[in-house]
């Protein structure tokens, strides 16, 4: 379990982080959404420790962050940014490869090898390993990035913004492997996603933050309502039910 309590993160005097408290919960997938400007990658972040907080602690199997080593960290979180164009010619294997890094230190053993494998496998890559990450789709190229986070076995997958520049169908596609992640590996994940449908069709738990502030946080029937959702992000929503699964209609 990974508990936020009271985190505030300021950039001179604008409020990014305004005491925010949260719990991740394992095995499941938890889904932050709001308007831009919310907080959600911020928050994320301070999680990844790829930037630090102003106050706040965050605790990670009962452990503080700051107390984490940083390789063992590595070992327990892994986080997929939201900008991740690299600039120097990859192959997918290769690129996948860096998920062991904690590992290996870049010395693949057979272990490593395995996960590498098995990662390329489980996200359909291995029949274009050899090719150059410029050379494939953007939702090949973010199945890669996906790959890299899985071969880094870690219990924590955190994500931000993973479905950007995606199509409909790669869209889906990615959202379907992280539910089997959950489900079949028992990962747990947490994701910044701005499609409120994915989120409601893929999540276990949904935190809504507007204004650096939880407005609420709770199941699919309690956060995909649409008094919650006009609140958040100023505009009316319908609710259908489709399918057991609750989609929002905006227009």
């Amino acid at each position: 379990m990974i508990e936020i309590r009271n985190v505030v993160k300021k950039y001179g005097n604008k409020t990014v982080l305004d005491n925010v408290s949260t719990v991740i919960n394992r095995g499941e997938i938890t889904s932050f959404i709001g308007p831009n400007g919310a907080g959600k990658s911020t928050l994320l972040s301070i999680v990844s420790r790829l930037i630090p907080k102003n106050s706040g602690e965050i605790i990670i199997d009962g452990t503080l962050l700051e107390n984490w080593d940083k390789n063992q960290l590595a070992r327990k979180v892994s986080t997929l940014r939201q900008s991740n164009h690299l600039n120097i010619k990859l192959r997918v294997r290769e690129l996948v490869s860096f998920g062991r890094f904690p590992y290996s230190n870049g010395h693949l053993t057979k272990e490593d090898e395995m996960y590498i494998d098995e990662a390329l496998d489980y996200l359909k890559l291995r029949d274009i390993q050899d090719m150059y990450l410029d050379q494939l789709s953007g939702g090949q190229r973010q199945r890669a990035f996906i790959a890299m986070v899985m071969a880094q076995n870690t219990d924590y997958i955190l994500l931000d913004e993973p479905l950007n520049n995606l199509d409909i169908k790669h869209s889906v596609e990615i959202m379907k492997i992280l539910r089997k992640l959950v489900d079949d590996l028992g990962k747990t994940i947490a994701i910044v996603i701005h499609d409120i449908n994915f989120a409601s069709c893929y999540s276990d738990h949904i935190v809504a933050l507007k204004d650096g502030k939880i407005v609420d946080e709770g199941g699919i029937s309690r956060i995909i309502h649409k008094n919650l959702l006009g609140e958040i992000y100023d505009m009316e929503f319908s609710i259908a039910d489709v399918n057991n699964m609750k989609l929002c209609v905006y227009f």
